[in-house]
């Protein structure tokens, strides 16, 4: 079987693909330093790693954390680590190229959001990215799992009204998680792309 190069962690450990946001952000990104931001098992740490960037992933579940820190350890990868992090508690700063968030942050506490999108956007370098999917709360779909915290609509872009927003919507998506019925539980996404601009 040959492994395609985008999807070599993927197919050979199993895990999800990239982010389709990551794939598309890519284009548009310069190598650099990458924090991402709820990494899990790796899926979009690897990818980006692989593609030259020098990554830092952060998770709090050690179970992913373990997992990804075994794939760099077999694969002999470097500029790429796995570092324990409770997203909830942390303070950061830094010169990253691209931060992102890819449905993590409805698993956070309210009251976590706003400085925790204060320090992706000051630890981002000028013309640099910040990148963002997270479920929404909204009439039409209302938050289906109970998930701590929802974007409301118009709320993330309020969030980067003083950036470039290269991409944003609120389209209807699926998660990975099922309903009773077996059928991929629907709701809306917030998703963002955003260029730091020149102040």
């Amino acid at each position: 079987m040959t492994i395609r190069p985008d999807n070599y962690f993927a197919e050979k450990y199993g895990l999800t693909p990239p982010h389709s946001e990551v794939l598309e952000a890519l284009p548009k990104l310069t190598p650099g330093k990458v924090l991402d931001l709820g990494c899990g098992q790796g899926r979009n740490s690897l990818y980006l790693n692989q593609q030259g960037f020098d990554v830092t992933g952060w998770d709090s579940n050690p179970q992913s954390l373990a997992r990804l820190q075994q794939i760099i350890h077999d694969e002999q990868l470097q500029h790429i680590r796995a570092e324990a992090c409770d997203l909830n508690q942390v303070r950061f700063n830094g010169d990253y190229q691209l931060v992102l968030s890819t449905v993590v942050m409805m698993f956070l506490q309210p009251e976590t959001i706003p400085q925790l999108i204060a320090d992706m956007q000051a630890s981002t370098v000028k013309y640099g990215y910040n990148l963002i999917v997270a479920a929404m709360d909204t009439d039409d779909y209302p938050n289906p799992l109970n998930f701590p915290f929802t974007f409301k609509s118009g709320e993330l872009s309020n969030y980067y009204r003083n950036w470039h927003i290269v991409k944003y919507n609120e389209h209807v998506g699926e998660l990975h998680r099922r309903d009773e019925n077996g059928q991929r539980i629907r709701c809306r996404f917030a998703t963002l792309l955003a260029q730091k601009a020149s102040y």
